[in-house]
C-alpha cells in the first residue's frame, strides 16, 4: 500500500481529539448519500416516464402514418397497401378515417375524435384490441347497428357502459338546406371500452368500423391515411421516407410517432437534465462540508504534517494524503447512496405504490426504469465534485513549513 493511502486510512479510522470534526465528516457522507440516492431515483423515474409514454403512444398510434396532400384523403386501394407493405422494414399497414365530432348520451355532450378502422388490419398495427374490454372480434354488432369503442375516461364522463347507445353529430357531409347545413346525426352502440393509460387518448378518442366512418363522415371510397407498423420503431423516419419514395412522392407524405411527439420527448429530456443539475446541488453542499472537514483536520494534524515533511515527505505526498481522505468520504457516500437509490427504485418498480392523476401527468402510476449508465454517471459526478472540494485544503496542508508546524508542539 502506498504511503499516502496508508496515512489517509489511519486518519480516517483514528479517534478525533475534536469530536466535532467526526460529526462534520458524518454529515458530509450523509449529504453525498442523500444527493446520490435522490439523483438515481429521480433519473430512474424520468427514464420510466419516457419509456412508458413511448409505449402508450406507440401502442395506440402507428409508427408511421401515410397521408395525402388533398383534403379528400387517399383512395381506398388494396394495391396501395400491398406497395406499402413491400417496403423493407414494414410489418403491416391499415387504412383509417379520422374525424372530429360531438358525442351525446343522456343529455351529456362532449367532443370526440372518431377513428374508423378495419379491426382485422388494425390488430396488426396497434395494440388497441389488447386494451379493449371486452375484447371484440368485430366492432359492428350486426342487425343494421353500428358499434363504437370509447376511451375509459370519455365513457365515464358520458355515464355509459357496454350496451348503451350514444349519438354522434358531425357537420361534415351534412345536408344543405335553405336554412343552412343540417349536421349528420347517427346512433352508435357502445361495444367496448379501451384503456391506453394515456389520458389524452382515453378522454377523447372513439373507434368505429371503417364502413361506419365512411357512411358517417361521407367519405366513401377514400380514407384519411394509412397506418404502418415497422420492425424497428426507432427507424420510423427512415422507413417513412422509403414509403413515400416507393409511392412516387407527391401527393403522398409520411409522418411518424417521433416527429408527432417531438415536443413531449424534448421536454422529458430537458426535465431530466434540469433535475440532474438541481439535485447535484445537494452533493455540492456536501462538498462544502468536506472542505470544512479537511481544513479542520489539517489544523488538527498540523504537527503530524510538520514531522512527515521534516522526515522527507514531499508537499505532493502531503497533498495526496488529504485528497485521498476527502475522496474516501465522497466514495463512501456515493456507494451508500447508490445502494439506497437502487433499493428505492426496486421497491417502486415492484410494488407501484405511488399513483398519479392521469389528467395531469399523462400516465396513472409512477414508472421506474433503472439504467446502469445513469448510476455510473451520477457516481462519477459525485466523486468528481468531492475530489474538487479536496484540492484547496490539501494544497494548504502541503504548503505548511515544517519548522512553523512543530515550533509550538
Amino acid at each position: 500500500m502506498r504511503f499516502e493511502l496508508f496515512i489517509a486510512r489511519r486518519y480516517l479510522r483514528a479517534k478525533r481529539r475534536i469530536s466535532f470534526i467526526s460529526i462534520i465528516s458524518g454529515i458530509s457522507v450523509g449529504g453525498v448519500l442523500v444527493g446520490v440516492a435522490a439523483l438515481t431515483i429521480v433519473l430512474s423515474v424520468m427514464n420510466g416516464a419516457e419509456d412508458e409514454v413511448k409505449k402508450r403512444i406507440v401502442g395506440t398510434t402507428a409508427h408511421v402514418i401515410v397521408l395525402g396532400h388533398s383534403d379528400a384523403g387517399i383512395p381506398t386501394d388494396d394495391a396501395l397497401l400491398d406497395r406499402i407493405q413491400s417496403v423493407p422494414g414494414v410489418v403491416a399497414a391499415a387504412p383509417f378515417i379520422y374525424s372530429k365530432c360531438m358525442v351525446t348520451a343522456g343529455g351529456i355532450t362532449d367532443g370526440i375524435a372518431v377513428k374508423g378502422i378495419d379491426l382485422d388490419r388494425e390488430k396488426l398495427v396497434t395494440e388497441v384490441y389488447k386494451n379493449t374490454k371486452p375484447q371484440i372480434q368485430k366492432i359492428d354488432p350486426g342487425a343494421g347497428l353500428r358499434g363504437i369503442v370509447l376511451g375509459h375516461y370519455l365513457a365515464s364522463g358520458l355515464g355509459v357502459d357496454v350496451g348503451d347507445e350514444v349519438v354522434l353529430t358531425s357537420p361534415l357531409g351534412g345536408s344543405a338546406t335553405i336554412f343552412g347545413i343540417i349536421p349528420r346525426v347517427k346512433k352508435f352502440v357502445v361495444v367496448g371500452i379501451f384503456t391506453s393509460g394515456m389520458y389524452d387518448y382515453d378522454s377523447s378518442l372513439g373507434y368505429v368500423s371503417l364502413q361506419a366512418a365512411e357512411e358517417f363522415v361521407g367519405r366513401a371510397g377514400y380514407v384519411t391515411g394509412i397506418e404502418v407498423k415497422v420492425r424497428d420503431m426507432y427507424k420510423a423516419p427512415e422507413v417513412g421516407r422509403d414509403i413515400v419514395t416507393t409511392l412516387g412522392g407527391f401527393p403522398f407524405a409520411a409522418s411518424n410517432w417521433i416527429e408527432m411527439n417531438r415536443n413531449l420527448f424534448t421536454w422529458i429530456k430537458t426535465e431530466k437534465i434540469v433535475m440532474f443539475v438541481i439535485l447535484m446541488l445537494i452533493v455540492a453542499v456536501a462538498a462544502f462540508n468536506i472542505i470544512s472537514t479537511l481544513i479542520m483536520v489539517v489544523m488538527e494534524k498540523r504537527r503530524d504534517v510538520g514531522i512527515m515533511k521534516s522526515m522527507g515527505a514531499t508537499s505532493g505526498s502531503v497533498m495526496r494524503i488529504f485528497m485521498a481522505e476527502g475522496v474516501a468520504v465522497g466514495i463512501v457516500g456515493t456507494i451508500l447512496g447508490s445502494i439506497i437509490g437502487f433499493v428505492g427504485c426496486f421497491l417502486l418498480q415492484k410494488y407501484k405504490f405511488i399513483t398519479l392523476p392521469g389528467d395531469v401527468y399523462f400516465i396513472d402510476r409512477l414508472p421506474v426504469k433503472m439504467e446502469a449508465g445513469d448510476f455510473v454517471v451520477v457516481a462519477l459526478a459525485a466523486v468528481a465534485v468531492c475530489f474538487v472540494a479536496t484540492i484547496y485544503p490539501s494544497w494548504k496542508a502541503s504548503r505548511l513549513v515544517p519548522v512553523d508546524a512543530i515550533r509550538y508542539e
